[in-house]
């Protein structure tokens, strides 16, 4: 979470920005986007040169042949004047243009990036403060390294940015926490020979939480082997959004974390736009809960599946049809997916159970979101095999994802995901749990005589404690001793104000 003095320092940068004549909160997350990107990629690219010395790899710095007053920690210093004519004039057109293939993800959506910082002095106070907010991050990770937090400040910061776009009345989208998709990804432990995709892309957290799995895990069968590295560069990452402002913003974000080449696309995942078959190994994703959309927008492979104007139920429908056998995915669904009872909510149902391999719900108390929105909401992890493989179910209850569950998510010590992997990762020991446990199976013919009800609450049973009381006579003697013991307290109490 972000510290008080962070949120104080972005406060004054948006009020900077406001008084230097940019008040749009959308462009202003723009613009603020664009001026980490530059300094991450200064130091991202001095990283992988040293990563490729170590490694043996092949890799060309951004900065080859290029003066290198277009890095952040040389052009930070020059005077404002100066410092503006650099960054309109040679750093821009820089990022604009970081990506050779023009038919690339970055080229397409950085293409209509406009630097909007209007004077040499609104820059520098930006450059400025972004370089006391970094020093901030940079301490604060130091910090959470020493208790064994795990912290994702910078995605904090975007989020708290985006909260700006609640407040401003926009429909601003928002980010699913860090803590919920560094659990998904570990569940289901990706490989470096996954093809990936989300199609709810958003700003790309889930691709770049897998990029750091592997690096963090895989490290050496990722960059070791040439195979690997190309497809890990090239094809292994997939995402979709009708959002273009998330998607620049997504670029930046994967190029940053070293994946130069994402096959990241403006696309309705919904619609006919995306013709995606069996294509992907693993799908990871929280798509958005619109309710209901017009069906005529809904592409009619899905709508043969799953008759309904439900977002998200279409997405489920969806994400079957993408994976290709043997495929993967972990999503997050409202808890109204597990139990509604029209006959599309049943019919999506009945398609995981019987026709595909669904192996687990987790299901998540309703403060995770907040403040953005109080939904509960569940995890399902399934496998697409077209020919059934559900025997059970497991079913895990929790109550704490390691912060408090109202509005301020504060960090607090209960916290379940550690328990949740540990017993995804040893099923064969959970055979034996008891309802009343966080986690059990539930056997297949058990769900379908329950309509495939998929919550947990038609399963997990209450372990009530008896508790004996004394025979009500004594109940009454003793209130009646207690009676007489406050009426003899006040007789003496009224003796002691007559004298």
């Amino acid at each position: 979470m972000l510290s008080n003095e962070l949120k104080s320092k972005i406060d004054g940068l948006w009020d900077d920005f406001a008084a230097g004549g940019l008040s749009n909160p959308l462009e202003v997350i723009e613009q603020i986007t664009y001026m980490m990107f530059i300094h991450d990629i200064d130091v991202t690219d001095q990283t992988r040169v040293k990563e490729s010395m170590m490694l043996g790899t092949n890799y060309q710095s951004k900065f080859d042949g290029l003066d290198d007053i277009r890095r952040w920690s040389k052009f930070k210093d020059q005077p404002s004047e100066s410092m503006f004519d650099i960054v309109k004039d040679d750093v821009f057109p820089f990022i604009k243009k970081l990506h050779d293939d023009k038919d690339s993800a970055f080229a397409k959506y950085m293409s209509d990036a406009i630097f909007k910082i209007p004077t040499p002095l609104l820059l520098s106070k930006v450059v400025d403060t972004l370089n006391n907010i970094y020093d901030s991050i940079k301490d604060q990770e130091q910090e959470d390294n020493k208790t064994g937090k795990a912290s994702d400040i910078r995605g904090d910061l975007y989020e708290y940015m985006l909260l700006k776009l609640k407040q401003a009345g926009r429909n601003g989208q928002f980010r699913t926490p860090r803590n919920i998709i560094n659990m998904m990804v570990e569940l289901v432990d990706p490989t470096p020979q996954d093809t990936i995709c989300d199609p709810a892309f958003g700003s790309a957290g889930f691709l770049i939480s897998v990029s750091q799995y592997l690096r963090e895990n895989k490290k050496k069968e990722v960059f070791q082997d040439r195979n690997n590295f190309k497809h890990y560069q090239n094809d292994m990452f997939h995402g979709y959004d009708i959002d273009r402002t998330m998607l620049r913003i997504g670029a930046m974000n994967m190029m940053t974390h070293g994946i130069d080449n994402p096959q990241i696309e403006y696309r309705d995942s919904l619609s006919d736009q995306n013709t995606d078959k069996d294509k992907y190994s693993l799908i990871l994703a929280n798509p958005p809960f619109k309710g209901s959309l017009d069906a005529d927008a809904v592409s009619a492979d899905l709508l043969k599946v799953c008759k309904t104007k439900k977002t998200e139920l279409l997405f489920v429908a969806l994400f079957l049809r993408m994976l290709k056998q043997g495929g993967r995915c972990a999503c997050i669904v409202p808890d109204g997916v597990l139990f509604g009872a029209s006959k599309a909510h049943k019919e999506i149902r009945k398609k995981l159970v019987e026709d595909n391999m669904l192996q687990a719900v987790i299901s998540m108390p309703s403060g995770v979101f907040k403040p953005y929105a109080g939904v509960s909401t569940a995890v399902l992890i399934f496998t697409k095999t077209g020919h059934g493989g559900t025997d059970k179910v497991w079913f895990y209850d929790m109550t704490a994802d390691g912060f408090s569950l109202d509005d301020k998510r504060t960090p607090v010590e209960e916290n379940d995901i550690p328990d949740i992997i540990d017993r995804f990762r040893h099923l064969d020991q959970e055979a034996d749990r008891k309802r009343t446990d966080k986690s059990f199976f539930v056997d297949k013919d058990e769900i379908v005589e329950n309509g495939y009800d998929l919550s947990i609450n038609r399963y997990k049973e209450i372990e009530y404690v008896p508790v004996e009381y004394p025979p009500t006579k004594d109940i009454l003697a003793e209130i009646m001793k207690l009676d007489a013991e406050a009426d003899k307290e006040l007789q003496e109490l009224k003796k002691m104000l007559e004298k």
